[in-house]
Parts: C-alpha cells; sequence; structure tokens
C-alpha cells in the first residue's frame, strides 16, 4: 500500500492504495523468499535464486537493461554465469545481492561510488553490463574484535548484506573470514 506513482506496488497499476495490495504474477510456481526496497523500487528474492524488480527504473536499479519503470514483476537481465542470489537489499537508486559463492554484485545508481566498484559510472543500463559483466564489488573491512582494518577481502564469503543512506551505500558483513590463517569473527565491510 501507499504511494505508487512509479509502480513500486507491482499490482499492474499507477494508482494510490490506501490498503494493501497483491503484487502482480512473480512467475509461474515462483515465490518469494526475501523482500528489500529502495526509495521508489523493490526487489524480491525467489525461490529458484533469481531476482525480479518493480518500480522506478530511472537508475536502471531493476537491473533489467534498461531505464523504464516497470509497474509490475520484472527479472533481473542476469546475475551471471550459473549464479543465483542468496540474499538482496536495495537503496536510494540501486540493488545489491549475495551471490551463491558469496561474492557481491550491485547495479544502478552509483553517484558516490555506493556499488564499490572504484568507480562513480552507473551499472545496468547499457550492453552487456550485467552479471559477468558487472565490476567486482570491492570490500573494504574491520574486525569487530580489534577494530583494524583487514587488508585482504579475497577469502571473504560475505553472509549478510543491508543499505543505508545514499551516501554511505551498502554494508555487508561475514560471519567468518579467513586472512593470513586467522580467524576473525565478525568483520563487517563497506562497498
Amino acid at each position: 500500500w501507499g504511494y505508487n506513482g512509479d509502480g513500486a506496488l507491482g499490482d499492474g497499476t499507477l494508482i494510490d492504495s490506501l490498503l494493501p495490495t497483491t503484487v502482480s504474477s512473480l512467475g509461474s510456481g515462483r515465490t518469494a523468499v526475501a523482500i528489500a526496497s529502495g526509495k521508489d523500487h523493490v526487489c524480491v528474492l525467489l525461490d529458484n535464486g533469481s531476482v525480479s524488480c518493480w518500480g522506478s527504473n530511472a537508475y536502471v536499479q531493476l537491473g533489467d537493461g534498461t531505464t523504464t519503470d516497470r509497474n509490475t514483476p520484472t527479472q533481473t537481465s542476469s546475475l551471471g554465469t550459473n549464479r543465483t542470489a542468496v540474499a538482496i537489499a536495495a537503496g536510494y537508486g540501486n540493488t545489491c545481492v549475495i551471490l551463491d559463492n558469496g561474492s557481491v554484485s550491485c547495479w544502478g545508481y552509483n553517484g558516490n561510488g555506493q556499488l564499490g566498484h572504484g568507480d562513480t559510472t552507473q551499472r545496468g543500463d547499457g550492453a552487456n553490463e550485467m552479471g559477468d559483466n558487472l565490476p567486482d564489488t570491492n570490500l573494504w573491512l574491520r574486525d569487530d574484535d580489534t577494530d583494524a582494518d583487514v587488508d585482504d577481502s579475497s577469502s571473504l564469503t560475505v553472509t549478510n548484506i543491508s543499505h543505508s543512506n545514499v551516501n554511505s551505500g551498502t554494508v555487508a558483513s561475514s560471519s567468518t573470514y579467513q586472512s593470513n590463517g586467522t580467524q576473525i569473527v565478525g568483520a563487517y565491510g563497506t562497498l
């Protein structure tokens, strides 16, 4: 329920609703296992590990390769070869997922570098910008116990992901992390 000017209710209309409304079909036999809402868009992680999004697509946050707003659930273009999502988060104009191999994939608005690609280039609206073609998402890590920076995130398996405000970007955490043979519990990072 609520404002539906960009189709964020996913009910196939642009009509605001004061009452809960049913989202249009997520696909034949598909069910949602997780949901994430950004400023004007919503994405769900489906039971088969795929992602479907709807609402505003001004910053290509729906991941469908266009900037067209959608008022019904629309599958993302690709998460990568043989990749599925296990967790999802949505921000101001971007979306991030944890993939089944523990890596993080992000697309959409990147004006402050919140996609973690080392630049401010928006991703997801051009040819070959999704899936295997998305740059790696870089993590900066800090050990909760020692409050020290962790230099090597190459063996990180991300277990949790969430978005904060537009300037801070995405926060990822891991319950275990191996660095130089040392196990660090409670590492977290900012994309």
